[in-house]
């Protein structure tokens, strides 16, 4: 038994001709995202406190679909939701339809800890964080460049758009597509997480999201909502990533728990049982268990995602192989 850490920055369909200025700075990321939870880790800090500080740095980084990355709704606007939980108590946070707020992975944990609540959303959200002193910005901050073409994308094409998502032609201008959002177009995927466990076994999740391009306003995804997108108790960790209503369906993070402990799989097992119960290029997902083991299962083309244990093994991948760092 030792440490282990997993995070991810999306799922989908990501062709492997993405280009350099779209691949690079994600690969960059990851891997100061896991250097950043590899030293937490050695430094002794609850997995809690590994997960929200790895996610954090997600949300921080403009090139993934949570934070200062996040994806515009069909107003234009950012409504950013998040999770965090706590495996050994089961105690959980949760935010949604938030605005201002810089880090909503943080905002998460005060629900968990300052309120007697699990989940607060929208304008009760944004007067907790005010009332917490959190750090916020102006929704100017959110909204980058590269995320107001995709928007304008989307809208061209008349529909809601998943991260990562290359340019797309505008739907026929028939009746089956007039008036008609497309749920299920293209099958790229973004949203972070990360999961952790330290020396003793104790095991934290938690997830990241601005949701889905050109989403209507007030929609929520799986990222927010414990035992879908993320879960964690004293046998595993998981974080979610995937099209947000085909995990909510499957009770995707609670399941892996769930075939572990009912079934006797292995944390590689029950993953790999889960997603294959997901509609194919839906899903992905990262695990850690109590013992140490690690999980990166999709059923998508690729995953950013990076992981580590005390052993010495650490990997980076997006697609089947590791990417190799000088």
């Amino acid at each position: 038994m030792g440490w282990a850490i997993a995070l991810h920055g999306g799922a989908g369909d990501i062709p492997r001709s993405l280009p350099p200025e779209l691949r690079l700075p994600r690969e960059a990321g990851l891997r100061h995202c896991l250097d950043v939870g590899i030293a937490a880790l050695k430094a002794h800090k609850h997995p809690l406190d590994v997960v929200e500080l790895v996610v954090r740095e997600l949300e921080n980084h403009p090139h993934f679909n949570a934070g200062k990355g996040s994806v515009l709704t069909c107003s234009g606007t950012v409504e950013m939701e998040a999770s965090i939980m706590d495996g050994k108590s089961k105690r959980c946070g949760a935010v949604s339809g938030l605005s201002t707020v810089v880090n909503a992975v943080s905002l998460a944990r005060l629900v968990m800890e300052k309120t007697p609540h699990i989940y607060l959303g929208f304008h009760g959200a944004e007067a907790f964080a005010r009332e917490q002193g959190v750090e916020t910005a102006d929704p100017s901050y959110f909204i980058t460049p590269e995320n107001i073409v995709r928007l304008k994308q989307a809208q061209e094409a008349n529909r809601v758009q998943i991260d990562y998502t290359q340019p797309i032609q505008k739907e026929p201008n028939d009746a089956a597509a007039a008036g008609a959002r497309i749920p299920n177009g293209d099958s790229q995927i973004g949203t972070v997480g990360c999961v952790a466990v330290d020396g003793e076994g104790n095991l934290a999740s938690a997830t990241s999201t601005g949701g889905l391009v050109n989403k209507m306003a007030g929609r929520i995804g799986d990222s927010p909502i414990i035992g879908a997108g993320t879960y964690a108790n004293h046998i595993c960790a998981v974080s979610a990533t995937g099209k947000g209503e085909a995990m909510i369906r499957g009770t995707v993070a609670r399941d892996v728990a769930a075939v572990m402990e009912f079934k006797g799989l292995s944390l590689k097992e029950a993953a790999a049982y889960v997603i294959d119960q997901v509609p194919p290029g839906n899903a992905g997902l990262v695990a850690v268990s109590s013992t140490g083991e690690i999980a990166t299962v999709y059923n998508t083309a690729g995953m950013f995602r990076a992981s580590a244990s005390e052993d010495g093994y650490s990997e980076i991948s997006i697609w089947d192989s590791p990417i190799n760092f000088m």
